[in-house]
Parts: C-alpha cells; sequence; structure tokens
C-alpha cells in the first residue's frame, strides 16, 4: 500500500471534506440569498442617496456630498447594474 502524499492526517481531511459536505448541503443556498439580500439593498440605499447622479433626484446636494467619499470604490459597479438593460431572463433570475 502506498501512503498518501498529504501532510495531514486522513481523519482530518476527512473530517474537513464532511464539513465542506454538510455547509453545501445545509447552508449554501442561505449564504447566496443572503448575499443578493445585500447586493439589493446596496443599490436601493446608492438609488436614494445618489439617485441625481443618474437623474432622480431625491436628497438634497450637501448629504450627497457628504457620503462620497465611502461610496467612490462602487459607484461604477452600481450606476451600471442601474442602467443596464434588463431582459426576460434577468426578471426569472430574481
Amino acid at each position: 500500500m502506498s501512503r498518501s502524499t498529504s501532510k495531514q492526517p486522513r481523519w482530518k481531511r476527512a473530517l474537513a471534506w464532511l464539513r465542506g459536505f454538510l455547509y453545501g448541503m445545509l447552508l449554501y443556498d442561505f449564504e447566496l440569498a443572503l448575499r443578493k439580500e445585500r447586493g439589493q439593498l446596496e443599490q436601493l440605499f446608492m438609488l436614494i442617496v445618489f439617485g441625481d447622479m443618474i437623474g432622480l433626484p431625491v436628497l438634497p446636494p450637501y448629504y450627497t456630498l457628504r457620503l462620497l467619499p465611502y461610496v467612490i470604490p462602487v459607484y461604477n459597479r452600481w450606476k451600471y447594474s442601474i442602467l443596464r438593460e434588463k431582459d426576460l431572463t434577468d426578471l426569472v433570475a430574481e
């Protein structure tokens, strides 16, 4: 019999595999749903605060300018996701 080339004992590898299997079976869908919900809430927040940048004035510009430094890293991604065309497959996926 040849020994495995891995440094970990066999029972640790089996435990890691079992942990990953149970995570995928029980929690993976829940995590995906939470990530999707977080993204939708982030888009809604950005729309309310920075809607005037795409032509939808909601808040006075003073508050928008105060929050602008925190939003610069995600602004381009948000603008693309709001302004892109959506088709029937996008509506079904949501």
